[in-house]
């Protein structure tokens, strides 16, 4: 990190610099080294000059710290407009008053920058850390008590972020509810305040903890100054943005303590979430590229492996799970090219709905005669790989585990509990419900062959009380909760390495980065009707990788939107992820089945590039065409490019202009370029497919397609010749 030759006017030193691939983020003191601020965020260079956050320094009816556009800022010096850190002695009063006392840096690529109360007894660090090979930065903060009295702390977010505006601030967010998850949702602020956030225990179904900011006075897409956070937080989160005077938005993010307050013991550290910051200067869809790369290095060695076409039995079967009909299932599956067979919910002991069975993980002997091991061998046998579900943190009052543990769940003394799905929550901050869980899972993984697991949580936590816990401040029990599954999902990857394992909650109740960085896919919703799914994960792909999104072809109804659509449909949709099956195949036609092997072999051919290729989102759900673009990270002839389009407007196909075909702009390709359809071998030239776009011929009984372009070089014959 290297301070610039040219700080903005009236800093007092030079900010430090930190660099990634293709940004720069650079920071300095106040001029009284109260505060540490921006001074820019952007494209290299952007630190060159004055910077657009800088403020007169002249304020009326509120302080010089309630203007600036701080880093992090505690109530105290910041009384007015929203402080990240409110802390105190209990019995006294809240206000932190700290200096700065010590800056490291090692290179461009970290830094950390220490203030002291020492009155409170409380040091606060500030912490930076670039992401190699992305445009993310890393920041947390680490708040240690000093003194020889705990801290409390009723305030403590990740980090704050400031973002310039001419006047008003574009905010793109993902709303919705079960079944409806990742609605892209787009606002404009002035002034004033927007916040989201989740009490659930669990980031929720309702908003996602990711927001991008742009300046409303510019296009949402193209050439656009993009500004992006996610939290990496498991349980219960806020995100809020405040239009300030002046043209400025300042994001704050942090965890959401269930007791509102944490106390901090002598000599303990409380280190925050970590918040992921984002640049792009290519709009939405630029900054989506940036968090898919920055996912791409959270599964690490584990992003190369192969992610199977998976068979799920639960729509087909629900509760009533038995051997026979399951393995039927699965050489249905195996005949269309399925690599994994999943059972899911029903297949222990006392699980024949949702009133018992959840806690007591043995095989229902009943369901399988034979024995489940046998069973498992009859799957392989199939050339299938095996999975299972499971719902760890959950319950039933009526099962074994609940007899012999009751203190396991979460209650208030004295008090009733409520079923949410029939079941209770087991408080998995405590260490003997870890070990169970471990346990648990260390027994199914080595007795059984089984190389998928998927973790399901079907309710949150409402009476959130640990009775003998102590003083409630000093439980927090969010944290704890937090620590237990991300104890037991570390366990899992470094006892099973060869198990890959789906994060589920309701469908996409808990997905965040901390989630992301250890299980190799996750469910975005419950919902799988053709039309709804679409706009899920068009929504889903803003925020987070093709290659965690486990989608499957069922044939279900639509929820939302109730329009038919074909299977060819359904299979594209969910080619454009990690495909899975989940329909009743056994009721599927021959030609259904014939149908689905064959999109079943061209997602094989192309899921590579699916997966690792560089993503455009062409079009929304919204307009009567759409599509998604995957270019291969490869460079010159051979490189292919996969575009998954649909027809989501009348159900007859008909064109806006009758005998015209719809088309899509493809965008990103070399103009000089030429492009060859595997399927139809039509050639086309780059230029053709960035100005005029790809033809489609919709009609009533097509309304998908899959193209796969190869390049095969530079010029060439014109569009429509091979």
């Amino acid at each position: 990190m290297t301070p610039h030759d040219a700080p903005r006017s009236g800093a007092s030193r030079p900010p430090w610099v930190l660099r990634t691939a293709n940004t720069v983020y650079a920071v300095t003191l106040s001029p009284d080294e109260g505060w540490a601020e921006l001074a820019a965020w952007g494209p290299h260079g952007a630190e060159q000059g004055p910077s657009p956050l800088d403020w007169s320094r002249r304020t009326h009816f509120i302080t010089p710290a309630d203007a600036a556009p701080a880093e992090y800022i505690p109530y105290g010096p910041r009384p007015f407009t929203g402080a990240d850190l409110v802390a105190q002695r209990p019995g006294e009063e809240r206000g932190v008053w700290w200096r700065f006392t010590g800056a490291t840096a090692d290179g461009e690529h970290t830094l950390r920058l220490v203030f002291t109360d020492e009155t409170l007894g409380l040091t606060t660090a500030l912490c930076y850390e670039t992401v190699p090979g992305t445009d993310v930065i890393l920041r947390w903060t680490e708040l240690t008590c000093t003194g020889d009295a705990e801290v409390r702390l009723e305030r403590f977010d990740s980090a704050a972020v400031n973002i310039p505006v001419t006047d008003t601030a574009r905010l793109t967010c993902l709303t919705g509810q079960w079944s409806q998850e990742f609605t892209r949702t787009q606002l404009e602020l002035t002034r004033g305040r927007f916040e989201l956030a989740s009490t659930q225990a669990v980031p929720g179904h309702a908003y996602a903890p990711w927001l991008a900011v742009q300046d409303a006075a510019e296009p949402a897409e193209g050439a656009t100054p993009t500004y992006g956070i996610a939290l990496e937080w498991s349980g219960s989160w806020r995100i809020s943005a405040d239009a300030e005077p002046g043209g400025a938005v300042r994001v704050r993010a942090g965890r959401l303590p269930h007791e509102s307050a944490v106390r901090l013991a002598p000599g303990a550290t409380l280190t925050t979430p970590r918040l992921a910051c984002a640049f792009s200067p290519d709009g939405l869809e630029g900054l989506a590229r940036v968090w898919h790369r920055y996912e791409r290095r959270l599964s690490g060695e584990r992003l190369h492996r192969s992610r199977p076409v998976l068979y799920n039995s639960w729509e087909a079967t629900g509760f009533d799970v038995e051997a026979g009909g399951q393995l039927a299932l699965a050489r249905a599956a195996a005949g269309i090219g399925a690599e994994l067979f999943v059972v899911d919910d029903g297949w222990f002991t006392g699980r024949r709905d949702d009133t018992g069975g959840l806690g007591d993980w043995y095989p229902d002997p009943a369901k399988f005669p034979g024995g489940f091991d046998r069973f498992i061998s009859q799957v392989r046998e199939l050339g299938l790989d095996f999975g299972l579900w499971v719902e760890p943190e959950a319950v039933s009052p009526g099962s074994a585990l609940h007899a012999e543990h009751p203190e396991w769940v979460y209650r208030v003394e004295g008090r009733p509990v409520t079923l949410v799905r029939n079941q209770l929550l087991l408080d998995l901050g405590r260490t003997d419900v870890q070990d169970f869980v471990i346990a648990t899972l260390d027994r199914l993984l080595g007795t059984y062959a089984i190389r998928y697991l998927k973790w399901d949580m079907n309710r949150p936590p409402t009476e959130r009380g640990r009775p003998g816990g102590g003083p409630v401040e000093s439980q927090d029990l969010d944290a704890a909760h937090v620590a237990g599954y991300l104890r037991v999902l570390d366990h899992l990857r470094s006892a099973h390495p060869h198990v890959t394992v789906e994060g589920c909650a309701g469908g996409g109740g808990r997905i965040d980065h901390a989630t992301l960085a250890r299980t190799d896919v996750v469910w975005p919703s419950d919902n799988t009707a053709p039309l709804d799914r679409l706009t899920i994960q068009y929504g889903y792909l803003h925020a987070h990788a093709p290659h965690t999104m486990s989608s499957w072809v069922t044939d279900a109804p639509g929820v939302f939107d109730p329009r038919p659509r074909s299977l060819a449909f359904r299979f594209v949709s969910s080619m454009c992820g990690v495909l899975g099956i989940g329909a009743d195949i056994l009721k599927w036609t021959d030609e259904q089945r014939a149908e689905a092997a064959h999109w079943v072999a061209r997602y094989k051919e192309i899921r590579d590039v699916v997966h690792h290729g560089e993503i455009r989102l062409l079009n929304s759900p919204a307009d009567p065409t759409c599509g998604v673009q995957y270019d291969e990270d490869a460079q010159g002839a051979g490189a292919r490019t996969v575009v998954t389009a649909w027809n989501t407007g009348p159900l007859d196909g008909a064109p806006l202009v009758p005998g015209r075909p719809a088309r899509l702009r493809l965008r990103g390709l070399d103009p000089a370029a030429r492009y060859r359809d595997q399927a139809s071998g039509t050639v086309y030239g780059g230029g053709y497919l960035l100005h005029s776009g790809l033809p489609f011929h919709w009609s009533a009984d097509h309304d998908a397609e899959l193209v796969v372009l190869t390049r095969v070089g530079p010029g060439g014959p014109p569009a429509g010749v091979s």
